[in-house]
């Protein structure tokens, strides 16, 4: 059996992109920056588990969560393996988990040079004594320019991730973006992990001088890496996280941040690692001229990402760990301008938030999307969870109650009206509602009930306007407002049906109150 050469259309496309000047290549400031068109995003509906019997009986079988059975998935590994064994190859031994007692070693096989860079940035790096006695407990086969065949290896397309529980290997083809090896790893931890009583996260995580820790949830898009990236307070990574007995920990050694329109202003850190050597950047344009990146454009995409090592950012936290979490905060890009900009969230409202994982995708993110479309992903990262979501809210409900966490519903979305109607909030003044909940400033401050989701919203933030807070004032129709408002709150109600009878009837009831 021989490997599928790359597509004519592929092939036709990828020299299109060379007359455009969007070739990978050596940038101004020395990151490198490749082109993984036509696929700049994940392929969830290429994404499968084999159903192996000794991890079957476990997955939450779904959409997301799709099975293949042993046979064509041992056919595709072959075909893996006879397409790898005919390149030049880089090997990557690194480690999932910054906590020693929950790490995992993995190892990387892929043509690529720049994958092999990019997961040397994403994941921990072992020492010269960990790699001379290193077991890797996974395997990454990943061939970018292999394509399956659908009606031979139980595929949907020629693109392919499959996970192999029982084999503990994991296939990655057709497919040149390489979020989907940070992926496919975060979803392995997010099996085995629970099964040990550490709750696996997607979200950020940073460290306050006075040793606290928060958590930020949230969707691509949310500000997840942005607001964790904050000068005053120490990063401690910002995508993955476990929560063990002892505390948080990273699962990552890098970052792999959004850049489209970042900012030198806004986000001095992150716009600073653009431009370092040994960044990776995926799908940014370049002048072929004066190799100088345009972080503005979104030519190729606006899923345009920076991969690079956590140590690019300086105040960063060395050993990947921190204690309990003293707050947790739920992002959600609100499109519709409704949600409101900070709010106290009860624990049942934390449950229910993070089982509804919400957030906002617009206009321009998504082709065919020319309003606001409402998105909901179970746990703030439902593609990546091979269990039962109850697994994930159980663990944190627990670990909520047993260390008293205070808890935070963050819009980064619109005010004023919908998109294209409002205004974004500006993330200075996010920036610093996070930052007076973070440190305490509005635990005393007088909070009202918001009218349609029942969320406690403080009536002062310092150095925040007064008028933001209450969403409904801030539109110039009210009765706009309380239309907008019942309709998003009956997606909620849509949304949430799927858990009702699964959870705790406080969690059912803490959705919108009308």
């Amino acid at each position: 059996m021989t490997a599928h050469a790359t597509r004519p259309a592929e092939r036709r496309q990828a020299s299109a992109l060379e007359a455009a000047g969007l070739t990978p290549q050596r940038t101004e400031g020395g990151a490198f920056c490749a082109v993984t068109a036509p696929h700049t995003g994940r392929s969830p509906n290429d994404k499968f588990i084999v159903r192996d019997p000794s991890s079957a009986g476990d997955i939450h079988w779904n959409r997301l969560n799709q099975p293949l059975e042993p046979e064509p998935f041992e056919r595709l590994k072959a075909l893996a393996l006879t397409h790898l064994s005919g390149l030049e190859l880089f090997v990557r031994d690194l480690f999932a988990g910054a906590d020693a007692e929950h790490r995992f070693g993995i190892r990387f096989v892929t043509p690529n040079a720049w994958h092999a860079l990019f997961v040397h940035n994403m994941f921990l790096r072992p020492s010269p004594a960990d790699l001379a006695s290193f077991s890797p407990a996974w395997t990454v086969l990943h061939a970018p320019e292999l394509q399956a065949d659908p009606a031979v290896h139980g595929t949907r397309s020629g693109t392919f991730v499959v996970i192999h529980f029982g084999q503990r290997t994991i296939l990655i083809g057709g497919t040149r973006y390489a979020g989907e090896l940070k992926k496919s790893v975060f979803t392995i931890l997010n099996y085995v992990l629970p099964k040990r009583g550490v709750l696996s996260m997607h979200c950020s995580a940073n460290l306050g001088r006075a040793g606290d820790v928060a958590l930020f949830f949230g969707l691509s898009g949310t500000g997840k890496t942005t607001l964790s990236a904050d000068p005053e307070r120490a990063l401690i990574g910002d995508d993955e996280h476990g929560w063990s007995d002892q505390g948080i920990f990273n699962f990552e050694g890098g970052c792999y941040a959004k850049v489209i329109r970042l900012s030198r202003e806004g986000e001095p850190e992150i716009f600073a690692t653009t431009r370092m050597f040994g960044t990776v950047l995926e799908n940014v344009v370049v002048d072929p001229e004066t190799r100088a990146i345009d972080l503005d454009s979104d030519q190729i995409t606006e899923n345009t990402r920076a991969s690079y090592p956590i140590h690019y950012i300086a105040n960063h936290v060395p050993g990947g760990a921190g204690g309990h979490p003293s707050h947790i905060l739920f992002l959600t890009c609100d499109a519709y301008g409704v949600m409101p900009p900070i709010a106290r969230l009860s624990p049942a409202q934390a449950m229910y938030h993070f089982l509804s994982g919400y957030t906002a995708k617009v206009a321009g993110t998504e082709r065919g999307v020319t309003e606001p479309k409402a998105t909901f992903s179970t746990c703030f990262g439902a593609p990546f969870l091979p269990l039962s979501p109850n697994v994930y809210s159980s663990l944190l409900g627990e670990k909520i109650a047993t260390r008293g966490v205070q808890c935070w519903l963050v819009n980064t979305g619109w005010t004023g009206g919908p998109y294209r109607v409002g205004q974004r909030i500006r993330l200075g003044l996010t920036r610093a509602m996070v930052r007076a909940a973070l440190a305490g400033k509005l635990d005393r401050i007088p909070t009202t009930p918001d009218p349609v989701f029942g969320v406690e919203v403080p009536l002062q933030v310092p150095g925040v306007p007064e008028g933001l807070l209450l969403p409904r004032g801030t539109w110039s129709d009210g009765l706009a407002y309380d239309a907008q408002a019942a309709r998003l709150a009956q997606m909620f109600r849509d949304n949430f049906a799927q858990f009702q009878g699964q959870v705790h009837a406080a969690v059912g009831d803490a959705g919108p109150t009308r």
